[in-house]
């Protein structure tokens, strides 16, 4: 099939991520699949999407808000693209329009899927109604709780929204040993490494990370946690770690270039939003490194995941809970052993971007024919 993919972000957020990732693996299967970034993001997007390995990029102006200048190009540019096409899948709502606007002037009407990446509502009016409704075959959600808020809203009927969660790479991110240099750098070889990987923001959770660390230091744990990422807030987690007399027990690793290596150093993951952030990549990146991992009950987590057999499960946000769940599996060798396992497991065989990349070929084929 030829399948065009839109993504009109900025910089590589999960929605770009997820559209390179699906487009990566339908290449995989076969099919002529082409991905149309925003122009002028070479560095933050399609130099990342071409990492992935996604071949064919086309670039779009794809400008905020309602520039007609601008927009006119882009329809013009999309009608000649859709000739070329048998589905097009967009990620957001400038190409979502522009998409059905070029595919209704151009004669020829093309399917047109979405897919909703973040756990915001979509409000329900006019507009919304006749976008969803009428112009738009099927949608896609990163978690089934994404897909009830549609069919609250009543903007689609159950058949026509499915929730498709993960997307991980399965074989990047496969079980293998430690690379002793990247071990060294996230810390000691002989202390267990706790990693919370993740953007510094405040619904990743690090406060509540931190003031488990804290408990497990008081009670005479050894492990070293481990911060990989950047953001914002970087400072005020550093400061947040110093006063909580944590910074011989906390690594502040910054930006990961070669995240499988740091997932395979690790000996446990956390993954302890405070609330759904829809997409939750590293979830399941966690997953398929085969780490043992501790889990906060929002968004996805609970749909995908069941507590002691694929991962601990813990209250968002409860730093006792972490604790406890992080005493656990600091004195069960065995346990970590097994949820890395299972965890894996569950991910190849449900969640893996060639999971996604094959259901989603099946509704292609059936909404072109």
């Amino acid at each position: 099939m030829r399948i065009l993919h839109l993504v009109s972000c900025r910089g590589w957020s999960s929605d770009a991520y997820w559209a390179a990732r699906v487009c990566r693996e339908l290449e995989r299967r076969g099919h002529d699949v082409t991905l149309g970034c925003r122009r002028g993001t070479e560095s933050a997007v399609i130099d990342r999407a071409r990492a992935e390995g996604v071949g064919a990029i086309e670039t779009f102006e794809f400008k905020g808000g309602v520039r007609l200048a601008s927009d006119g190009a882009d329809l013009r540019h999309l009608a000649r693209a859709l000739l070329r096409a048998d589905v097009v899948h967009v990620h957001r709502g400038k190409e979502h329009w522009l998409a059905v606007a070029a595919s209704c002037l151009g004669g020829r009407p093309r399917p047109i899927v979405r897919t909703r990446h973040i756990a915001q509502a979509v409000r329900p009016h006019a507009a919304n109604r006749w976008l969803y409704r009428r112009a738009t075959a099927l949608v896609v959600t990163v978690s089934e709780s994404i897909r009830q808020q549609y069919l609250a809203a009543g903007l689609l009927s159950p058949e026509r929204v499915i929730a498709l969660p993960g997307g991980a790479d399965a074989e990047s991110y496969k079980p293998r040993a430690a690379d002793p240099a990247v071990r060294a750098a996230l810390g000691p070889s002989d202390v267990p490494l706790v990693g919370l990987v993740s953007g510094f923001r405040v619904m990743k959770g690090h406060q509540v990370v931190i003031d488990a660390a804290a408990q497990l230091v008081a009670a005479g744990r050894r492990a070293r946690f481990a911060f990989v990422g950047r953001g914002a807030r970087e400072q005020l987690i550093r400061d947040a770690v110093t006063r909580a007399g944590l910074d011989a027990h906390v690594s502040m690793a910054g930006w990961a270039d070669d995240l499988p290596a740091v997932m395979a150093a690790l000996d446990i993951g956390l993954y302890v939003p405070l609330e759904s952030d829809g997409m939750s990549r590293v979830l399941f990146e966690y997953l398929a490194a085969g780490r043992p991992l501790v889990a906060a009950r929002t968004g996805v987590v609970p749909e995908v995941l069941t507590d002691g057999k694929q991962a601990l499960l813990v209250p968002a946000g409860d730093a006792d809970a972490l604790a406890a769940a992080l005493t656990r599996l600091l004195d069960d060798d065995d346990l970590r052993a097994r949820l890395g396992k299972a965890g894996r497991r569950r991910l190849v065989e449900h969640y893996s971007g060639a999971r996604v990349a094959e259901t989603l070929e099946a509704h292609y084929q059936r909404l072109a024919a």
